[in-house]
């Protein structure tokens, strides 16, 4: 497992019973998590004194639940990063904290490679890899379809203090995207994707990660660059095994580059109990 441990900003206090317990900088919020199935030992104490709660309704979807006044957004930080977190009516807040093992390991293999690096991040919601990317100094381009994620990863830059660095947004279905980069001819050296179990483009073109990841990654092979540094995957479709990105990534990338291949879970250290929440699989390739 590939454990986010270096927050500060962020704490996974504790989880029980469906639900987890986070600190978002100064601010407790209570949301759900399908993979917490063992049982809440004693809801006391910070468990009842949060700022929001999440409730999941059993027709589907949910509400927040504000306890106590929270601001429109606020900010934590991630070593030199910054994010702004807002609560979303589908109870997400704009970050994922277990990517920080992604950043930290794409930002060490930026700095190592001591040569310019053009990363493309694809379904890249609120920019978190960009950032990242961009910090250690590479070239980015940012492609998502909802135009909102596209402004609030435009903001984290800039909230970072790196708004002036080389890095595009473009809000596009990923697939069309892609083809269009082989007929002009650019080039990648990294590529980021975190593509959805299920979702629709622009022009409504629909996405099912069974049946649509292999081909993709198969299309992006014809965009990456004479030396390629890395290109990871990740996936919180449940059901899908880190082998499965293995194989993708060996039939792929690994083919036709050689190179090395990891895959594992993503994870986030409890306080309360010593124990990990799994967070999600990942799979990368390095040259």
């Amino acid at each position: 497992m590939y454990v986010a441990r270096d927050w500060h900003d962020y704490e996974l206090i504790d989880t029980g019973s469906g639900e987890k317990l986070e600190r978002w900088g100064d601010v407790i919020l209570r949301r759900p998590d399908p993979q917490i199935i063992w049982p809440l030992e004693k809801e006391s104490g910070m468990w009842r004194e949060v700022h929001g709660h999440y409730h999941r309704s059993s027709s589907g979807g949910g509400q927040w639940d504000m306890k106590k006044q929270l601001p429109e957004r606020w900010t934590v930080s991630y070593d030199q990063l910054k994010f702004h977190i807002r609560p979303t009516n589908f109870k997400h807040t704009g970050l994922f904290p277990e990517q920080a093992a992604n950043w930290r390991w794409m930002m060490d293999k930026i700095a190592a490679a001591k040569r310019p690096i053009k990363v493309l991040n694809l379904f890249a919601y609120t920019g978190g890899a960009t950032v990242a990317a961009a910090y250690a100094g590479a070239e980015v381009v940012h492609v998502d379809a909802a135009k909102g994620m596209v402004q609030w990863a435009k903001e984290n830059l800039q909230l970072s203090g790196i708004g002036d660095r080389p890095v595009r947004f473009i809000t596009d279905d990923v697939f069309k995207f892609v083809q269009r980069e082989e007929r002009r001819g650019n080039k990648y050296d990294a590529i980021i994707m975190d593509p959805p179990s299920y979702g629709r483009g622009p022009g409504g073109e629909m996405w099912k990660l069974e049946s649509s990841l292999y081909p993709f990654v198969e299309s992006c092979m014809s965009i990456m660059s004479e030396q390629p540094l890395f290109m990871l995957i990740n996936s919180y479709t449940t059901g899908i095994s880190p082998t499965v990105l293995h194989n993708i990534l060996s039939m792929t990338a690994g083919r036709r580059f050689g190179g090395s291949i990891s895959c594992g879970e993503l994870g986030l250290p409890i306080t309360a109990s010593g124990l990990h929440l799994p967070c999600g699989i990942l799979g990368r390739w390095e040259s």
